[in-house]
């Protein structure tokens, strides 16, 4: 696995920064607190997702209560990327599980689910958390905890880093499975079963030959059975056909009644519907009469319309037409009469003014006596005027009024009639449609009852036919049949039911056979396993050193060979040997070997990467099948100087290590990251981390 980009938001001191990275050896540098190892900080949560401690509040920035990581990386030439976030919920700071997604290139893989992504990541990179922290990433002060260790926690560790404890394991665990097998064996050897293996045996025989003699008395039932149910076969055949025939006779009496009873009900449905067939040519009868005497009536309503000159054939609708003009008429004539009269009497009244008054009765100017006369006898004359209007109105009224109330009359006569006539015409079409159904209804009936009389007829000739003199007899020839089957077949179940009571048995003591010749085997193979598993627990105990001196031999040449790269040509050479306890110590070209605590510093450092770096290839070729393709520091250049040329040694080391294909490291060392590959300088401003790719 190899980092190709790293998106970071409100991480730390990281506002919002994206960091591309390259194969090679490249340096994070800056000075301190300005955010470089958060970078690591940050690759470590967007694989794994678990805090370094108890909380994330080493990780999310102050002040804030969102948080984000994207990581993309490759992996045999594959692309992936996964998203983490974080969320502050109250004092508490919980990773967002909605926010984790894995890709491979562009398709989701996996989300929301913490265990199906770490799943998917292990199956990718061949590496889990435990393996990161403690082969890929080397945190700050880290680099040198397996040479301090006290040697016997060193050889602790290491055993359970390459499998070598589960060798002990196995040896202390394997003799609880030989106590529980020595317990078993003892078990069964007491076992009653065991001990009468002979007795199970005899019963066993004895039970098989009278299970034979059985079988075959009921053999002999079951053929007798046979015989016995073919006669009962046959007795029962002819009794059904005869039962068959005593139906048949009761169903054509049934048949009978029902008939003769639907001829009954025909003939009085029949005489019910001739009297309503009469009922209703009675009821049209007088339904036409009535229609008639409305037809008089209205002829003699109409004759009124020519006395008052109006066409006796006029239609209802023109009637009410001129009812409504003449009410209108009224209206107006009434109307007309009432403006008269008020005109007269304001003449009257102006006429008496002018006769007490030589004055205008409208301007009241003094007239003179020729004017005033004249006006007088004009007054007098619109007076009488006014009086003739009055009467011809009266005249007109009256007549109208005369012939208003005969057009009403007539009117409400003949509506009424038509309605009457409407009606019973009406009915006179139901009665009709009525009678008609009634007539077809009828015809039907009389139809039915001759073909009903006709099968009446017929099934009075098939019940004649039937003889059921041979019943009884039948009936008498079964039952002596069925009295034979009977007694056979309790013969046969009660047999069969005796088998099975010896079969159970069989089955019983063949079963307590089994289980005693069961737990015989049962006895050797634990006596076997018991051999073997002593021989197991034996080579438990001797194959662990030689396992550990095979995986001390490969880890001396593993960390020689990083070492070799780590030193270079020109430099001096250390010779590396390591103990049972995987204690490193250096021999020079010289032949003077030294312990770990008394190297110089640069010294410890190279070997402390090295031993790093030959237990971490050990590990992971046992696990993914190669070594580490990335690697993780945190400020190596601990303990070392300038002044020494150590950290130089140790830069120029990490240039020259092939081993390992991209390795990334923080450090404020600026001569250290002059040997690096490419350069990322982190910078600080307002307490907002900057990131600038130098080389």
């Amino acid at each position: 696995m190899k980092v190709r980009a790293l998106l970071m938001e409100n991480i730390r001191s990281h506002k919002k920064t994206l960091i591309n990275f390259q194969d090679g050896f490249t340096c994070l540098v800056g000075g301190l607190g300005r955010g470089k190892s958060s970078v690591l900080y940050a690759i470590d949560f967007a694989l794994f997702g678990d805090p370094l401690g108890r909380s994330y509040e080493y990780l999310l920035r102050e002040g804030y209560e969102r948080g984000k990581v994207a990581l993309k990386f490759v992996v045999e030439g594959k692309e992936y990327t996964i998203w983490r976030a974080l969320e502050r919920r109250g004092k508490r700071i919980s990773q967002d599980m909605e926010q984790l997604k894995l890709f491979e290139g562009d398709r989701l893989i996996a989300k929301m689910k913490s265990e199906a992504v770490a799943e998917q990541l292990k199956a990718i990179t061949g590496i889990d958390r435990d393996l990161f922290r403690e082969v890929i990433w080397i945190r700050q002060e880290r680099l040198k905890d397996l040479l301090d260790m006290r040697p016997t926690e060193r050889r602790r560790r290491l055993d359970v880093l390459f499998g070598l404890s589960d060798y002990e394991a196995a040896w202390t665990n394997a003799r609880s499975v030989i106590n529980w097998y020595e317990s078993e064996l003892k078990t069964l050897e007491r076992d009653p079963e065991v001990a009468r293996i002979s007795e199970f045996q005899r019963e066993y025989e004895e039970a098989v030959r009278e299970l034979a003699e059985k079988e075959e008395e009921l053999r002999s039932l079951k053929e007798r059975l046979s015989e016995a149910e073919v006669r009962l076969r046959e007795a029962t055949a002819r009794l059904e056909r005869l039962e068959a025939l005593r139906r048949r006779s009761e169903e054509l009496r049934g048949r009978e009644a029902s008939l003769r009873s639907r001829v009954m009900a025909l003939e009085n449905l029949s005489a019910r519907l001739a009297d309503e067939i009469r009922s209703r040519e009675e009821n049209l009868r007088k339904l036409e009469a009535w229609i008639k005497r409305l037809r008089e009536e209205e002829a003699s309503k109409r004759s009124l319309l020519e006395e008052a000159g109006l066409p006796s054939d006029t239609t209802v609708e023109t009637l009410k037409e001129m009812r409504n003009s003449l009410v209108e008429e009224l209206a107006g004539i009434q109307a007309e009469e009432e403006r008269a009269r008020k005109e007269m009497a304001t003449s009257a009244q102006r006429a008496s003014t002018l006769t007490k008054e030589s004055r205008c009765p409208l301007c009241l100017q003094p007239l003179p006596a020729a004017y005033r006369e004249s006006l007088l006898r004009r007054m007098q004359r619109e007076t009488l005027e006014y009086k003739e209007k009055m009467d011809r109105l009266r005249r007109r009224f009256k007549d109208l009024e005369r012939m208003s109330r005969t057009l009403s009359s007539v009117l409400s006569d003949l509506q009424t009639i038509e309605t009457r006539i409407e009606d019973a015409e009406r009915r006179i079409e139901e009665e009709r449609k009525a009678l008609e159904k009634g007539r077809a209804e009828f015809e039907e009936m009389l139809r039915e009852g001759e073909d009903v009389k006709r099968k009446l007829d017929e099934l009075r000739a098939e019940m004649a036919k039937i003889d059921l003199g041979e019943l009884e007899e039948a009936q008498k020839i079964r039952d002596r049949a069925f009295e034979e089957y009977s007694e056979l077949k309790h013969g046969v179940r009660s047999a069969e039911s005796r088998i099975k009571e010896i079969a159970s048995r069989i089955d019983d003591i063949k079963e307590r056979l089994d289980s005693a010749y069961s737990k015989a085997e049962r006895i050797e193979q634990v006596k076997r396993l018991l051999e073997v598993l002593r021989e197991i627990r034996q080579a438990y105990r001797s194959i662990q050193p030689r396992l550990r001196r095979e995986f001390i031999k490969y880890l001396e040449r593993m960390v020689q060979q990083v070492l070799d790269e780590l030193l270079g040509f020109g430099e001096p050479q250390l010779f590396v040997s390591i103990n049972e306890d995987y204690t490193p110590s250096v021999r020079s070209e010289e032949g003077h070997e030294r312990g770990v605590m008394n190297l110089s510093g640069g010294e410890r450092t190279l070997l402390a990467f090295a031993y790093r770096l030959g237990v971490g290839q050990i590990i992971m070729q046992s696990r993914v099948g190669h070594g580490p393709r990335m690697l993780l520091l945190d400020e190596p250049t601990e303990s070392l100087g300038r002044e020494d040329g150590s950290i130089d040694r140790l830069a120029e080391a990490l240039s020259r290590l092939k081993t390992v294909e991209q390795i990334i490291a923080v450090t404020h060392s600026e001569a250290f990251a002059e040997k690096a590959d490419h350069v990322i300088r982190v910078t600080k401003e307002n307490n907002t981390s900057k990131v600038l790719m130098e080389r």
